[in-house]
């Protein structure tokens, strides 16, 4: 296991993380499988990445990842807690929600957290994370309280994420990409205001649907030249952990097209590299949009079209009338987005949900 420095943390966390979601037990309604192990069987699973070198955790509040948490303290007793950096996080931006939050996550591990991050912060709620009184303001106080080791914000959005790696409060940041889904990190890799940060990366396996167009070590082989300092892989099974942890990686360059010529053995895909450029004057979040149809046919169908029933409807109807079409002007890969704005209502109108 090689290993990587976490921003100006002074900590090194191996350049594979354990994401706890598959280990989860309970009714919470995450994407990704989860396999539902017993306390006993989720310890032995974390141990057996720990024993191939794995050092960073990654979790959430019961709400989010269910007993996932309490797992993980369970684990941390079983072992030296100075070898291990635990990573957790909650979904709520006003700081005394997430003060609150800390103290009770805090219990369910039976030790401080080493990283929180406020969860899932966005552009509707980024305002009250980052101002007076807001989430920040209060992880910053923990911070200084030693309730926490170190601060975070955690996005699925490029400008969130840039905010956050301008702001001196924050110390580590949480964001999503791999080589299907790389145009944010190619963002990253160009602004010089992420370096020194810590940056924790997730879905390197689109949630598992990467895995069978490509194999394990080509999707971490593929990001392993972005500027990350760890990669969370979602791991429920020992076989998952062996094949995660058992072996370092090397690295692998797929250019995007070749990205997509294999997914094309599958179906015909959007080409969009969620790089986030694409603004619609109306507020529709196009490049999401283009990722429910990518994941609908790599095989979560009834999420995505759950997904794409919330907004889309509205997004045809305002594609259909606008005629700035400023949404391509930046887009990196050409895309006529309105004709495929079209191609995904007509999947949505064939699954019968429009």
């Amino acid at each position: 296991m090689r290993y990587r420095e976490l921003g100006r943390t002074g900590l090194k966390v191996s350049e594979l993380g354990f994401g706890t979601i598959p280990i989860l037990s309970g009714h919470v309604p995450v994407l990704p499988k989860f396999f539902s192990p017993d306390n006993e069987t989720a310890i032995a699973i974390m141990k057996k990445a720990f024993d191939y070198g794995c050092n960073f955790y990654d979790t959430a509040i019961p709400e989010e990842y269910g007993d996932a948490e309490k797992k993980l303290g369970e684990f941390a007793k079983t072992i030296n807690r100075d070898e291990i950096i635990i990573s957790d996080k909650a979904r709520f931006y006003s700081g005394g929600d997430i003060y609150r939050e800390v103290l009770r996550s805090a219990l369910n591990l039976g030790t401080r957290p080493d990283i929180y991050f406020v969860h899932q912060v966005d552009d509707s709620n980024a305002d009250e994370v980052f101002g007076k009184n807001g989430a920040l303001d209060a992880l910053y106080d923990l911070k200084r309280e030693g309730r926490i080791g170190h601060t975070g914000i955690a996005s699925h959005y490029y400008s969130v994420l840039y905010r956050a790696a301008l702001d001196p409060r924050v110390d580590v940041l949480q964001g999503s990409g791999n080589i299907l889904e790389r145009g944010m990190l190619e963002r990253i890799k160009k602004e010089a205001a992420f370096r020194g940060k810590g940056f924790i990366l997730n879905k390197v396996f689109a949630a598992g649907l990467l895995i069978g167009p490509f194999s394990v070590p080509e999707l971490i082989g593929g990001i392993l030249g972005y500027p990350f300092s760890c990669a969370l892989l979602g791991i429920g099974t020992f076989e998952q952990a062996e094949a995660a942890f058992a072996r370092e990686y090397e690295p692998v360059d797929f250019t995007f097209e070749e990205v997509l010529n294999r997914i094309r053995k599958i179906f015909e895909p959007i080409g969009c590299d969620r790089c986030e450029k694409c603004i619609c004057p109306y507020g529709h979040e196009i490049h999401t949009t283009f990722r429910q149809y990518n994941y609908f046919h790599l095989g979560k169908e009834f999420w995505a079209v759950n997904k794409l029933k919330m907004d889309l409807k509205r997004t045809v109807d305002h594609c259909r009338v606008c005629s700035e079409q400023v949404c391509m002007n930046e887009c990196s890969r050409h895309i006529f987005i309105p004709e495929e704005i079209e191609r995904v209502y007509s999947l949505l109108k064939a699954f019968g949900d429009t």
